[in-house]
C-alpha cells in the first residue's frame, strides 16, 4: 500500500503519496480550523456571513451533505488505515514462512499474497483518488458536490472492507504453513547452540586424550573438517536460510558428538588392541604347537584306514604351519601399527590375524576328530546305522500323524534317505571298508529327515510333537 496515514478535519485519515504534495497542508489546516472555529462563534455576529472574508454558509441542507460527506471520508480513513495495518502484518508472517519453507504450498501463499496486493494497490488508488477529487472544506461546497464526494468515498471505502475480508481468509489460510515455520524459527537458536557445545565438547575430548599421550591425529583432523561449518553457522540463517542452517547444526551436532564419543573411547581401544596382540599371539604358539601333531595322526589313518578316508587331510600340516607363519608376520604388523597410533590399521591386521588362526584351528581340529570318529565307527559300526534309521523312523511317525497316507512331499525324501542309507551301509562290506564315506552319507540322511521334520512342524504351525 502506498499512501500514509495523514490527519483530517475529525479523525486520523491517510494522507496519499501522490497527492501532489498537498497533505501535510491540508493536515496542518484542519488542524487550524478545529482550533479557530470557537473564536470565530464568539467574534461573528448575525448578518456579517455576507461580509468580506467571511465564510460563505449556504443553508442547513448544503453543511448537512458536507457533513455527511466528511464521515464518508473519515469512514474510509478507518479502512484504509485497518487495510493497511493487516497488511503489514501479514507480510511479516508470509516473510517468516518464506524464510523457512520452499515446498509448493509455501510458493503458492506468496504468490496468493502478491495477487492480493495488487487488489489492495488498486482499491487504495481508489480511495486516495476520490480524497484528492474533493476539497470538503472549501467555503463554496455545493450540495452536489458534497453528495458526490460523500458516493465516491463510500464507495472507496466498501472496496476497501471487502479487499481487507479477503486478506482476512487468506490469512486463516495460513494457520498451518505458519505455525510449522514458526516452530523451526524456535528450533533455530537451541539446534545452533547444540552445536557448538557438541563441537566443544570434541575439542575438549580430544586435549584429554592427548594429554595421556594418545595422538588421535584422525580424529583431530575430523574435528579441524567441521571448522567451515561452524563459520557458516555463526554466519547466521539470514545468509544461509533457515532450513539449511537447522540441518547443519543437527549435522555438525551428530558428527562432532561421534568424534567425542571415539575420543572418550580411544583409551579403552588402545588397552584393547595391545590383550588382543597378546591373546592372539599367545594363541597362534599354541597352534603351533598343534599342528605338529597332525602328523602322527595322518600317519595312523594311513596305517588302518583306506585312502578315501585321510586324503583330503593330507595338506593340513603344511597348510597349518603357512597359516601360522601368516598370522604371526600380521601380528608383527599390528604390533607397529598400535605403536605409530593407526588404530583402524591395527584393528583390520588382527581381524586378519584372528581369522588364519580360526582355519587353522579348524584343520587341525578336523584331523583328530576324523581318527576319533572313525575309530568309534571301525567299533561299532551299528550303533551309527541305528542312530540314523532311528531318525528316519521319527520323520516318517511324524509324516504320518494325522493321515492315512503321508504326503508325498515327506514320504519322497524321506524313502531315498532310506534307500540312501542302505547304500552307504553296503560300502561298509569288504577287506577295506570306506568308514568316511559312511559317515558322511549317514550325517547328510540324518540332515535330510531333520529338513522334513521342519517342514512338517512349520505347515502345521509349530503344533504336532511326537
Amino acid at each position: 500500500m502506498t499512501a500514509t496515514p495523514g490527519t483530517p478535519s475529525t479523525q486520523p485519515y491517510p494522507t496519499p503519496s501522490d497527492s501532489r504534495g498537498r497533505g501535510t497542508a491540508w493536515a496542518l489546516r484542519d488542524t487550524l480550523a478545529l482550533v479557530s472555529l470557537p473564536v470565530l462563534a464568539v467574534l461573528v455576529v448575525p448578518g456579517a456571513f455576507a461580509g468580506g472574508g467571511t465564510r460563505r454558509w449556504f443553508g442547513g441542507r448544503a453543511e448537512s451533505q458536507r457533513a455527511e460527506a466528511q464521515a464518508a471520508k473519515d469512514a474510509a480513513a478507518a479502512a484504509f488505515y485497518e487495510l493497511d495495518t493487516a497488511q503489514r502484518d501479514l507480510r511479516i508472517s508470509v516473510e517468516t514462512i518464506t524464510a523457512v519453507d520452499d515446498s509448493p504450498a509455501a510458493r503458492r501463499a506468496v504468490s496468493d499474497f502478491e495477487a492480493l496486493g495488487r487488489r489492495i494497490d488498486e482499491a487504495s488508488r481508489r480511495y486516495i483518488q476520490a480524497v484528492d477529487a474533493h476539497d470538503l472544506d472549501r467555503d463554496d461546497l455545493e450540495a452536489a458536490t458534497a453528495v458526490r464526494a460523500r458516493g465516491e468515498l463510500t464507495a472507496a471505502k466498501d472496496e476497501l472492507v471487502r479487499v481487507k475480508q479477503e486478506l482476512d481468509r487468506f490469512g486463516e489460510g495460513l494457520g498451518p504453513l505458519l505455525g510449522k515455520a514458526e516452530t523451526q524459527l524456535a528450533r533455530l537458536a537451541p539446534a545452533v547452540e547444540r552445536a557448538r557445545q557438541a563441537l566443544l565438547g570434541a575439542s575438549n575430548a580430544l586435549d584429554a586424550v592427548r594429554g595421556k599421550g594418545l595422538r588421535a591425529d584422525d580424529l583431530a583432523a575430523r574435528l579441524a573438517a567441521l571448522s567451515p561449518e561452524l563459520t557458516r553457522l555463526n554466519e547466521g540463517a539470514g545468509r544461509h536460510g533457515v532450513a539449511q542452517t537447522l540441518e547443519r547444526a543437527e549435522r555438525v551436532q551428530r558428527e562432532a558428538a561421534a568424534i567425542r564419543a571415539e575420543a572418550e573411547r580411544l583409551p579403552e581401544k588402545a588397552a584393547e588392541i595391545d590383550h588382543r596382540l597378546v591373546s592372539l599371539r599367545t594363541r597362534a604358539q599354541a597352534l603351533t604347537t598343534r599342528a605338529g601333531q597332525v602328523d602322527p595322526v595322518l600317519s595312523e589313518l594311513r596305517r588302518r584306514f583306506a585312502a578315501a578316508c585321510w586324503q583330503d587331510l593330507q595338506q593340513v600340516p603344511a597348510q597349518a604351519a603357512e597359516n601360522v607363519r601368516q598370522a604371526e608376520l600380521k601380528l608383527r604388523e599390528a604390533q607397529a601399527a598400535r605403536e605409530a597410533q593407526r588404530w583402524p590399521d591395527a584393528t583390520s591386521l588382527l581381524s586378519t590375524v584372528r581369522a588364519l588362526l580360526n582355519t587353522t584351528d579348524e584343520a587341525v581340529s578336523a584331523a583328530g576328530d576324523r581318527l576319533q570318529r572313525l575309530n568309534a565307527v571301525q567299533k561299532d559300526p551299528q550303533g551309527e546305522i541305528e542312530r540314523t534309521r532311528f531318525a528316519i523312523r521319527d520323520a516318517q511317525r511324524l509324516a504320518m500323524t494325522g493321515r492315512t497316507t503321508p504326503d508325498p512331499r515327506h514320504a519322497r525324501p524321506l524313502d531315498d534317505a532310506v534307500a540312501r542309507l542302505e547304500r552307504a551301509i553296503g560300502t561298509l562290506e569288504g577287506r577295506h571298508p570306506d568308514y568316511w564315506h559312511f559317515l558322511t552319507e549317514a550325517d547328510a540322511v540324518r540332515r535330510t529327515t531333520a529338513r522334513v521334520v521342519a517342514q512338517i512342524r512349520e505347515e502345521r504351525g509349530g503344533g504336532a510333537g511326537h
